[in-house]
């Protein structure tokens, strides 16, 4: 699908290199309009094409007066769209416009206290006169001409908002789009609405729609299409969203490999078979996979043979289906930018989706994803709007390949089974403390060391496991969730009491970087 509902209204977000930079795509959707994100140097016919309300100027690392830092078409400026430049994007449209951009005397890194000058400009209207934000900044702009006006500053930082007089233009050199900024979201309502005069047509019922619309015009009568269900979030979504535009011409291949949480494959049999009345074709395939895991340790080599064996069981199913044309894959935005594939221009591995990553040009498909141009939060909420059950929509991450990079050392059907007992335990204490939506995502890890131990008036020698919780809202950074130690005592009691075979109990408090959330 290329153009979804709500795609007439549009800002553009030019990233020049800003951790940020999804940050603020999500920004502006949360708040009823359309974005996608450019790379710097995105030509002016590429913008015009897409006719946009609104331009957003990212931060970034460098520094504008650097020889080989990134800029934009000056061109862009001459458009006559409203453009709302952030840190390094306030300070690359400042020098093309005239002003002088110089290393800060003081620089400016964490929260601080903003004085509003201009009450009465439509940017900052709505943020209190004096208030915190997020700066992390080295340069600034010291020099203004005629043509800008001050709306704002700090106390080492004189020009810390500023407008253009006749152009519309608009800068802030702080961070509005971080939480730190308890008003940022103020200031991007008021530049979509009030400067950009945008209407909110971005909804996600206007997007099954256009999905749905799309879909049905695209695919034939005779046609049918195969979905890769991992009972994910992402897959699902995309087997509801598809079940609702062809119906019975939808077939999902669930592969269980053996590698699935406790209950897994009964939870999506339920859901999709029973209650939605999907075609589902299950691959029982859990012996397989094990068979070819039997000895190896290797992280790397687990994730390669689960890969292969995945590829092979879903071409075996595949074949059994008649008149497949089609086969859909819950590639998401995020993924989509880091593909290389989106005007981002990001250069980076195309992920591997659900382990489908490959099977279009093997067995001849013709490829649809109909989610490429929505962020994970979206995604829930299209869930949500096609009666997806909560556990499902709301589900926690699972890597592709499963309880084998949770079950470090080797795979055997007995560790496995013991790994499981414990992450259920685990996820049960998180739910019934209500933590399940407070968190992003949570699991236990079974460690290839054994300890000892005492339990009643004998010594163990048994296994160790870590329970890994985050809080996060884009999974490239996250910390470690602050669970209550009297839950954590608790959990740590229901598993060494309940699973047989692990006497020690240990909770990860490593942030990511310079972890990773997952241990393999």
């Amino acid at each position: 699908m290329t153009v979804a509902a709500g795609q007439s209204e549009t800002i553009v977000i030019l990233d020049f290199g800003s951790q940020y930079a999804q940050l603020i795509a999500r920004r502006v959707r949360e708040n009823g309009v359309y974005s996608v994100l450019a790379h710097p140097d995105v030509s002016v016919e590429e913008v015009r094409a897409l006719n946009p309300k609104g331009l957003i100027f990212t931060g970034g690392p460098a520094s504008v007066y650097e020889a080989g830092a990134p800029r934009c078409r000056p061109e862009l400026l001459d458009l006559n769209v409203p453009i709302l430049g952030i840190c390094y994007g306030m300070q690359v449209a400042c020098q093309l416009l005239g002003a002088q951009v110089r290393s800060a005397t003081a620089r400016e890194y964490g929260r601080t206290q903003l004085r509003v000058l201009r009450r009465d400009d439509r940017l900052l209207q709505a943020v209190p006169a004096e208030t915190t934000v997020w700066m992390s900044h080295g340069d600034q702009v010291q020099e203004l001409n005629d043509d800008f006006e001050p709306l704002a500053a700090t106390d080492t930082c004189p020009i810390a908002a500023v407008r253009h007089r006749t152009r519309p233009f608009y800068g802030v050199q702080f961070h509005p789009e971080v939480t730190h900024t308890p008003h940022g979201n103020k200031i991007f309502l008021s530049f979509l609405y009030e400067v950009c005069r945008c209407r909110g047509l971005w909804k996600m019922g206007s997007f099954i729609e256009a999905v749905v619309a799309d879909v049905r015009k695209r695919v034939a009568p005779s046609d049918r299409v195969i979905c890769g269900l991992s009972g994910g979030v992402d897959s699902s979504v995309l087997a509801a969203l598809l079940h609702q535009a062809i119906g019975e011409r939808l077939s999902c291949i669930f592969v269980d490999n053996g590698l699935l949480r406790l209950n897994e494959a009964e939870l999506v049999r339920t859901t999709f078979a029973d209650h939605f009345g999907i075609d589902l074709i299950v691959a029982d395939a859990g012996d397989q996979f094990l068979s070819r895991l039997a000895g190896v340790t290797d992280p790397q080599e687990k994730r390669k043979i689960i890969g292969h064996t995945f590829i092979e069981v879903f071409k075996d199913k595949a074949k059994s289906i008649p008149n497949a044309h089609y086969l859909a894959q819950g590639t998401l935005y995020p993924d989509v930018i880091e593909s290389g594939k989106s005007l981002a221009g990001q250069a980076a591995n195309i992920k591997l989706h659900h382990n489908v990553g490959g099977l279009p040009d093997q067995l001849g498909f013709d490829l649809i994803e109909p989610l490429r141009d929505l962020f994970k939060d979206e995604v829930r909420r299209v869930g949500e709007l096609l009666g997806l059950p909560e556990a499902i929509v709301w589900r926690h991450p699972f890597p592709g390949p499963g309880l084998a990079v949770r079950c470090l050392g080797e795979i055997t059907r007995e560790r496995l089974d013991l790994l499981r007992k414990v992450d259920n335990i685990f996820l049960e204490e998180i739910a019934a403390n209500q933590l399940y939506r407070k968190t992003a995502q949570a699991f236990a890890v079974l460690l290839p060391v054994r300890s000892v131990g005492v339990m009643g008036d004998g010594r163990t020698y048994d296994n160790v496991v870590a329970l890994r919780c985050v809080d996060t809202s884009d999974f490239m950074t996250a910390d470690w969730s602050r669970i209550p130690y009297d839950i954590l005592a608790t959990m740590s009691n229901r598993i060494i009491n309940e699973v047989r075979g692990v006497n020690r109990v240990c909770y990860d408090i490593s942030s990511k970087p310079p972890a990773t959330i997952e241990w393999e």
